[in-house]
């Protein structure tokens, strides 16, 4: 009796073994059930991934290392940084601060993910809010914030917009998979993305197999309802002077083969602007960044038509943000294609008709500019450039000669159970002049501040 359960017990070892080795060949000769099996090992390591990045948000992308014991505003040259108030966001939460040059909160806003869910979300099964933040924000002139909620551990990841009101009381909400990034019209409407499992073959493009990430362009009316989607890999596909930039995807990017991280809407003054570099610029394109299309690239969009109209790689890598300065040029945050002095990333002024880097910023030995993921940077009229380094959890002024004006370190901290400081991630920032709110939102500050001394909680 026991010779024959161990001779049972080889047998099914034996199957099991020739069915590894079948399914093996299967998926490498790709024949089926070669799909079934790539399909059920994706779904398994999704969930294995999502159920182990729930717990100490510490360990999530949310939370780094902290690189300095200073906190709040760190540096100002009253004379020369441009004087206003700083919107940004903390990894530490779905929060979005406005603070005044001194680094004192004079608002804030603060709605938790788990408040705002409800049946008509995508996402059914929700994480932690200890493991939301908003992505980027927007402040309108009598406070309303324009958000976009991010779940770190899932996948897809984009949790949807919300609009609240100057006292985060919910306006609107569109629970669609919104993510990176938005940009709004001066007619009100919003140019969002989004993402969501794609299961269906693209059409001649057998290296990118299903399921992937899909990204889209959505188009939402000013009360947050959406009334156009664009496939953006459909696009490329549609486009016959463009679509061989499919093949020029990594391959360890084929389950997101796009990765698409910023939209900017072309209004009459930035059409004209880029048209001085770039002929096929026109207003009401929509200008995109993709991390991973041809190993980053960048492109405008007519979401009339749904045309690709021009697309442009260049001397960076996981790019984020590209920004259309007045001599026609791009500002872009390029994450990992310094390799020079200074740091891995840089702020890079980019000639659009040559694809060249023609002025970069990449930090110092004592202000080393290192962001792997996110980051950003904003124009400012004075010539200076605000840059969001967003793993370093700063904010930081420089002029045009690379000089630090003003900086800002995120003030929170926590300590993991090993004694490990770390600094949430500053996701977005953004400068607005007191003269752009409304004098009803401003009247709240009393003498610029709402809540002097108070810091982050």
């Amino acid at each position: 009796m026991d010779a024959n359960k161990v001779f049972f017990g080889l047998f099914l070892s034996s199957l099991v073994f020739l069915a590894f080795v079948g399914g093996s060949l299967a998926t490498v000769a790709e024949v089926f059930p070669a799909e079934y099996i790539r399909n059920a090992y994706r779904a398994a390591n999704a969930f294995a991934l999502k159920s182990t990045s729930q717990g100490s948000p510490y360990w999530s992308d949310l939370w780094m290392p902290t690189r300095t014991s200073k906190q709040g505003v760190v540096a100002h040259d009253p004379d020369r940084a441009r004087q206003g108030l700083t919107l940004f966001t903390s990894g530490h939460g779905p929060k979005a601060y406005l603070l005044d040059m001194d680094g004192e909160v004079v608002h804030s806003w603060e709605r938790p993910f788990s408040e705002v869910w409800d049946d008509t979300s995508t996402v059914a099964d929700p994480v932690p809010d200890s493991h939301t933040y908003f992505r980027k924000a927007r402040v309108f002139p009598d406070g309303d914030l324009l958000a976009i909620y991010i779940g770190v551990g899932d996948t897809p990841w984009g949790y949807g917009m919300v609009r609240l009101d100057r006292d985060a009381r919910v306006i609107w909400k569109n629970l669609d998979r919104f993510h990176h990034d938005f940009a709004v019209a001066e007619d009100g409407r919003i140019f969002g993305l989004t993402h969501a499992f794609r299961r269906e073959k693209l059409e001649e493009v057998d290296h990118i197999k299903p399921p992937f990430l899909e990204d889209s362009l959505a188009v939402l009316s000013p009360e947050g309802e959406t009334t156009k989607k664009i496939s953006l890999v459909e696009a490329f596909n549609a486009s016959e002077e463009y679509r061989r930039l499919l093949w020029r995807i990594p391959y360890y990017s084929l389950e997101d083969p796009l990765h698409t991280n910023g939209v900017d809407y072309l209004d009459e003054e930035a059409a004209e602007r880029l048209s001085r570099k770039v002929p096929e610029a026109a207003e009401g394109q929509v200008l995109l960044s993709f991390r991973e299309l041809a190993g980053g690239a960048l492109a405008l969009l007519d979401p009339e038509t749904e045309e690709v109209v021009w697309a442009l790689r260049g001397p960076w890598l996981s790019q984020h943000d590209p920004d259309i300065l007045p001599n026609g040029n791009l500002l872009l945050f390029d994450n990992r294609g310094h390799f020079g002095p200074g740091d891995r990333s840089r702020i890079a002024e980019v000639d659009p008709s040559t694809g060249g880097v023609v002025w970069a910023f990449s930090g110092d030995e004592e202000r080393p500019l290192e962001s792997r993921i996110r980051g950003a940077q904003q124009p400012l009229d004075n010539g200076n450039i605000l840059i969001t380094e967003s793993n370093g959890g700063r904010l930081l002024e420089i002029t045009p000669d690379g000089e630090v004006v003003w900086e800002y370190v995120n003030p929170r901290r926590a300590m993991d159970e090993d004694g490990k400081s770390f600094t949430p991630v500053v996701s977005w920032g953004q400068r607005v002049t007191p003269e752009y709110l409304s004098s009803g939102f401003r009247d709240q500050f009393g003498d610029k501040r709402l809540v002097k001394g108070q810091g982050l909680q």
